[in-house]
């Protein structure tokens, strides 16, 4: 990148304004048009440096690391007998995911993004191994050690690929960048998932998972690690009309500064708060669905079923609502109250429909294992629907809340802070969740707890939803610009460094992009 003078008259000073290009180009000259690669010189693919191929490789990154981790608890427990040793590991993951999630963003900003997601890669590995080892040598400190080390690394992981995916597509596409994000990323689980029930349909029903459904988790989770080493830089990503990806740059590259940006962020965009029960709901229904749901009412070949149809579930759902939410036939603000509406009406008529299975079936405890139902049992089906109604539920509900964000950052500095936000008030309530699932809370109870807390955050966001997005492109780009911002052109704009005083290097701009 380079700092140059531009030939533009200062707002406030009547200077010249220093303004970025990048890699020496002009997005507004004809050298935006990146070459792209052929395929036997017909298939013409993007450039690797473009966002739709950035955005498919941490999706794939995402599909083998935490879309692994989801094919893994789907099966109840984490494919042992009881869920209690799962439970155990899960708290102590997102209690600490809550605490380093929240400030996911800040980490990311420090360190960069393919550091967070290649370290955050590695501790998906270690969360994996360590039940191999519990099946073996029941080690409960390990077993917590590798949920706790997850929730460390993985507050950064997901901020990156959170800050990628609101920065990266154009205003347009964000939804559909979204949805396809999500079906990648649950393709992991539902790959996981039917390479876990292949595994176990050669068994006669038992309720373990095998060694090689572990290992074979393990190693792919090390492999999405190892490719997110290949992702492009930001700096070095356009979009297809030669605009660059919006990447802040700060005077001062100091952990004080840029904890001085994420509290001024938090205490400009104070309406994120109220977002707040929405972030803490999106996970807490999983142990509801996983434990009590699917480990308690089912073998485990058919709880590795379920959970395939449950993520590929989640994939039609998130393909559904991110193509609805960038239909450009009606304007933005519609598609807000639109967004609200189609949740009340989910939350309401699936949980409903929860309840009343719930009340029939299995309300006053743990079945004993014969009495679990297999996949070729009578009366199969009807549960069976439900959980895939489940799955459709929590990829609506979090490509909304992706969407909703997305609608109010475009560049990677905000966009860090916000999925950390995001991110880390998810894990506190999955450690709540998970530790109500742990109690000797009956089914019925914890299905109306998930029941009204869905119901209570969406009361509280939508206020946030309905008045905060709106038709204005003036009203997105004051949102955006509504954290702190340390750009060179306000320093000079504010009269703090004359601009005829203003030599900037080449050698300069490059630490400053570093």
């Amino acid at each position: 990148m380079s700092v140059t003078l531009s030939p533009t008259t200062s707002r406030n000073t009547g200077h010249p304004s220093i303004t970025s290009t990048y890699m020496g180009n002009n997005p507004g000259t004809n050298d935006h048009h990146l070459p792209r690669r052929s395929l036997l010189g017909c298939l013409r693919l993007p450039p690797i440096a473009s966002p739709s191929v950035q955005l498919l490789g941490v999706a794939i990154i995402c599909l083998l690391c935490p879309g692994m981790f989801n094919a893994l608890n789907g099966l109840g427990g984490a494919g042992l007998v009881a869920p209690g040793p799962a439970n155990d590991s899960n708290v102590a993951l997102y209690a600490c995911f809550a605490v380093v999630g929240f400030f996911g963003g800040f980490i990311v900003n420090a360190f960069g993004l393919k550091p967070s997601l290649f370290v955050g890669g590695v501790s998906y590995a270690v969360y994996a191994s360590s039940f191999l080892g519990y099946k073996y040598i029941q080690n409960r400190g390990f077993l917590i050690f590798g949920g706790a080390f997850l929730g460390l690394c993985a507050g950064p992981f997901w901020a990156a690929q959170g800050a990628m995916l609101l920065s990266y597509p154009a205003e347009e596409q964000k939804g559909r960048s979204a949805s396809w994000f999500w079906a990648i990323y649950n393709c992991g689980a539902a790959i996981g998932s039917l390479v876990t029930l292949c595994q176990e349909l050669r068994t006669n029903g038992g309720d373990t998972a095998s060694d090689s459904t572990y290992i074979t988790i393990m190693a792919l989770m090390l492999l999405g690690a190892i490719l997110s080493l290949f992702l492009s830089h930001p700096r070095q990503v356009r979009r297809s009309d030669g605009t660059r990806i919006q990447l802040e740059v700060t005077i001062s590259k100091s952990w004080y500064d840029e904890f001085k940006i994420f509290c001024e962020t938090l205490r400009k965009d104070y309406f994120i708060a109220l977002l707040f029960p929405m972030f803490l709901t999106s996970n807490w229904c999983y142990p509801y669905q996983f434990n009590t749901f699917n480990l308690t009412a089912f073998n485990i070949r058919t709880r590795a079923l379920n959970n395939f149809l449950y993520w590929l579930a989640e994939i039609l759902g998130a393909l559904f609502v991110g193509h609805t939410l960038d239909d450009e036939r009606f304007c933005r603000s519609h598609r807000a109250k639109g967004l609200v509406a189609g949740l009340i009406l989910l939350t309401f008529g699936i949980w409903t429909g929860g309840y009343i299975w719930q009340r029939q079936h299995h309300g006053d405890g743990v079945l004993q294992e014969a009495q679990k139902l297999d996949l070729h049992n009578a009366g199969y089906l009807e549960p069976m629907a439900l959980y895939m109604a489940y799955g459709i539920f929590n990829s609506v509900w979090q490509n909304c809340i992706y969407w909703i964000l997305g609608k109010f950052t475009s560049d990677t500095r905000t966009g860090a802070i916000y999925i950390g936000f995001y991110k880390g008030v998810q894990s506190a309530g999955g450690a709540i969740s998970y530790r109500i699932n742990n109690s000797d809370l009956s089914a019925i109870n914890e299905l109306l707890i998930c029941w009204i807390v869905l119901a209570v955050s969406l009361t509280m966001a939508a206020p946030v939803i309905i008045h905060k997005i709106r038709d204005d492109e003036d009203q997105h780009d004051a949102t955006v610009e509504s954290g702190p911002r340390e750009k060179i052109e306000e320093v000079v704009d504010a009269g703090g460094i004359p601009p005829e005083a203003v030599v900037v290097g080449e050698a300069m701009a490059e630490e400053l992009e570093t």
